[in-house]
């Protein structure tokens, strides 16, 4: 059981329905920089000095510990003011400071990457993230049910790279890389990546990624880039092949800390960094390499032995009579 099962989907929605640009006169920002304060205190914080700092009525404060309180912070409220105690596992806008008004958090959807291109015909910006504690379709490659239980991690970031569709594959090989690093980093575990982009630990599956591209004439339109991490949910009860953090390494895990840190990486990377050597920086992490594989397509299936990635994110098969074949899209099996 994870904390984010505890919250109340009605309270939820009352403080956040998920609809675009709808900043309810900032409070999203608002709760966010309000939490902030108690964590760096970690102390009882009068209400007095909390709406100083921020320039609003202490009894706006008030309002919004009230909130926050409904909605799974365990806090306790005082004449003295008020002291953080506990923090549910949640993923709330306003937990993701510079963030806030581009996150849309759900307790269930039937599919982040359905809402997020939605969201991207509309016009939303850059980096504008969906995410759903649950989801009743989540998909993966090839239209495979992706299994969406609660304490799972679950997103579509909408990328609009200026770059043309021959290159989109940049975006999806970035994205493992970054995964493959933070959750290396966090947590010291042998995460690999297994082509296109899925992430292992012991060759058992720990995420999957899946995009969806529209274009506009010779560039793209946006790039719709949906992820799921099996982080505190337990998805060999379906999935044998499959392992979680929460099964590797015991205890459960913040799922925030993971997606704020990997969506600050990932978008310094496309944004800030070259990625013309994105092939090679993958390679470098990957497990799919000199070794036999099975690739499965929409028109069937073949094995061979799995020699390179060429420049383009093909993988290039060795088939039984020594040809060379070139895979573009498929699911790989080791």
């Amino acid at each position: 059981m994870t904390f984010a099962a505890a919250v109340n989907p009605t309270i939820f929605f009352a403080l956040w329905d998920g609809s675009d640009e709808k900043t309810n006169n900032g409070v999203p920002e608002l709760k966010g920089q309000i939490l902030q304060i108690l964590r760096t205190e970690q102390k009882t914080v009068s209400d007095k000095r909390i709406g100083s700092e921020l320039g609003i009525p202490a009894a706006s404060v008030l309002n919004h510990i009230q909130e926050l309180q409904e909605a799974g912070y365990q806090m306790s409220v005082t004449s003295g003011g008020v002291r953080l105690d506990k923090s549910p596992d949640a993923l709330f806008p306003w937990e993701f400071s510079k963030r806030e008004f581009k996150i849309h958090y759900y307790q269930e959807l039937s599919s982040t990457m359905d809402k997020a291109k939605a969201l991207a015909f509309s016009g939303c910006p850059d980096f504008t993230t969906v995410i759903a504690e649950r989801q009743t379709k989540g998909r993966g490659r090839l239209q495979r049910v992706w299994q969406s239980a609660r304490g799972g991690l679950y997103f579509t970031i909408v990328l609009r790279p200026n770059f043309p569709p021959a290159l989109s594959f940049r975006v999806n090989f970035t994205a493992s890389i970054i995964l493959a690093r933070v959750l290396r980093d966090m947590f010291k575990i042998d995460a690999m990546v297994k082509w296109p982009n899925d992430i292992l630990v012991d060759e058992l599956k720990l995420s999957g990624m899946l995009s969806e591209l529209e274009t506009d004439g010779e560039m793209i339109s946006f790039v719709n880039l949906g992820i799921g991490i099996n982080v505190n949910n337990d998805p060999t009860i379906v999935e044998p092949g499959a392992t979680s953090l929460k099964k590797i390494l015991g205890r459960n895990i913040a799922r925030r800390e993971i997606l704020a840190r990997f969506l600050d990486e990932f978008e310094d990377k496309i944004h800030h960094q070259n990625l013309d050597h994105i092939i090679s920086e993958w390679k470098e992490y990957t497990i799919t390499l000199n070794r036999r594989v099975k690739i499965v397509t929409i028109n069937g299936h073949f094995e061979g032995f799995a020699r390179d990635i060429d420049e383009n994110g093909a993988l290039v098969l060795e088939m039984a009579d020594g040809i060379r074949k070139k895979v573009i899209y498929g699911d790989c099996f080791h």
